[in-house]
């Protein structure tokens, strides 16, 4: 299945979206917003498939054009969001352009924060930025949702609670980074809303492509409709998707729209660009010895995608502006 939450009140208003994400039929008589459904996965994922099977055979009532720009992310808002980073190189090249020495235990267990996730940015919807010197970031990365997981659960029974799939810009601050891990206490202030891909799916979706909990896929990242990296998700990945689950659930239970991020895909093979600046700048001060790169400035498009081996979008398009941030009531 293909899901989407349409813009409505504080958290959306579910639709089925074909698999060609042409066309969408609405859900919310079946769940009214995608947390309804995950809460009572088990009883309602039939009656979604039967819709959605339904809309791509062409045989359901009320179909209409499907418009990413009318939609959230496809859980608006959630119970909690944990960003792991289970692409150890890119951790080991961002570390060092701040100057710090990264532990071996990183290659043994994984790192993981907890983002803010209150209100996500719309795939479509721009980026507000109260200051350019902040250094904003984007971080191409791949998500799942679970539903609910218990407290200690082994890696090897974690994967059948993963029950959907996206794509992530998350969002950093990186010239607040610094500051904030020298208090000891983690991000906060350098890690503001994320935003995640139009369609969330279902890990049938992605067929041979989804083996081992990871998408053996590129994701394609443009700055200002130039390609800036298409790294292979399933490539590099030290930790997968089940022991991120594991990993987040080792103190605690998970509650069903618990979203579990990748952390930036990076591929040791460097002609696969990067899927943050960051990144780049680390490989730039490496080979040219200083960064050349800019972080995001106002008026900057960034673009996220993966497509299938036959070239069709899969999650849709992530595409956003960044813009000056406008305190409420003094206008532009």
């Amino acid at each position: 299945m293909k899901l989407a939450s349409l813009k409505h009140r504080r958290d959306g208003k579910l639709i089925l979206v074909s698999r060609d994400l042409s066309q969408a039929v609405d859900a919310s008589d079946i769940a009214f917003t995608l947390q309804d459904a995950l809460d009572e996965w088990a009883t309602l994922s039939p009656l979604l498939q039967a819709r959605y099977d339904a809309l791509n055979a062409n045989t359901v009532s009320g179909r209409f054009a499907f418009d990413p720009n009318r939609c959230s992310s496809p859980l608006p808002r959630a119970y909690q969001w944990a960003d792991g980073s289970a692409y150890v190189n890119h951790v080991e090249l961002v570390r060092k352009a701040r100057g710090a020495d990264m532990p071996e235990s990183f290659w043994t267990d994984p790192l993981m924060y907890q983002g803010m996730s209150d209100k996500f940015i719309g795939p479509c919807d721009d980026i507000e930025l109260c200051d350019e010197t902040w250094g904003c970031d984007f971080e191409a990365e791949v998500a799942v949702i679970t539903d609910d997981v218990s407290m200690a659960i082994a890696s090897s029974d974690a994967s059948k609670h993963i029950k959907l799939l996206m794509l992530v810009n998350d969002v950093s601050l990186r010239n607040l980074i610094p500051g904030e891990l020298a208090k000891g206490f983690g991000f906060f202030q350098s890690k503001p809303a994320s935003a995640f891909s139009p369609v969330a799916v279902t890990p049938d979706e992605l067929g041979e492509d989804w083996q081992n909990s990871k998408v053996h896929l590129p994701l394609r990242v443009q700055l200002n409709e130039h390609t800036f990296g298409e790294p292979n998700a399933g490539v590099d990945m030290t930790f997968d998707f089940a022991e991120l689950i594991a990993h987040a659930a080792k103190s605690r239970p998970l509650g069903a729209g618990t979203i579990i991020g990748s952390g930036t895909v990076s591929n040791l093979d460097r002609s696969k660009g990067s899927c943050c600046i960051a990144e780049r700048r680390m490989l730039e001060i490496l080979d040219l010895g200083a960064p050349k790169t800019p972080f995001l400035l106002y008026g900057d498009m960034v673009s996220i995608e993966m497509h299938d081996k036959e070239g069709c979008s899969i999650f849709g398009r992530i595409g956003q502006t960044v813009v000056p941030y406008q305190i409420a009531g003094q206008g532009k």
